[in-house]
């Protein structure tokens, strides 16, 4: 019988949403992706469905997660996120955020392309899991372990090798939809 996948718990439709949608779409955009691993930082500690739901609220606050901006950021920034109820009030994420977006743009500097560097990990495709559970599906792996360490030489922040893991489940670089999960197949048809 064909579900989706395990994880998709709650009875909030703004989940199903994601998972039928976004979840494990491969994206290929450097900005996306960047703004994708900020939000999977700011997860960190907290349900998944909190950041979907203060999502939409947290691009606003952050310019769109445009990183030029946000690597302008000051003081004054600062204290307008800490004292905004709809984004996560952490100021260490605040500033890991801050941090990222200098880190994003030396890279471009630097004349290195966030998307390219990315999906270099894995070789320009997605890596086609077949996990039949959730209890099968790792929380980290040795690949994720790799990236974390390379964008923390970088200079990331909130960038642990879990939280890599989850970014990259969420943006492609890995399919771990269930093999029982209609969009296993639908996504495994979208690798490049």
């Amino acid at each position: 019988m064909n579900q989706r996948c395990a994880w998709v718990n709650s009875p909030d439709p703004i989940y199903a949403e994601y998972h039928d949608t976004e979840w494990g779409v491969p994206e290929y955009d450097s900005r996306a992706l960047w703004e994708k691993l900020m939000l999977d930082g700011f997860q960190a500690g907290l349900a998944w469905i909190t950041i979907l739901r203060k999502r939409d609220t947290m691009r606003l606050a952050f310019d769109g997660f445009d990183p030029d901006r946000i690597a302008a950021y000051t003081d004054t920034d600062r204290e307008r996120l800490l004292a905004d109820p709809g984004i996560i009030r952490s100021k260490s994420k605040i500033d890991a955020a801050i941090g990222n977006a200098k880190a994003y743009i030396a890279m471009r500097e630097n004349g290195e392309d966030f998307a390219n560097y990315l999906w270099a990990f894995v070789g320009g495709e997605p890596i086609q899991n077949s996990y039949a559970s959730l209890s099968d599906v790792p929380t980290k792996t040795a690949l994720s372990e790799t990236i974390s360490k390379d964008l923390k030489k970088r200079g990331f922040k909130f960038v642990g090798p879990t939280i890599v893991y989850a970014f990259m489940e969420a943006v492609g670089m890995v399919n771990d939809h269930e093999t029982g999960c209609p969009r296993h197949a639908a996504v495994k048809a979208l690798a490049r």
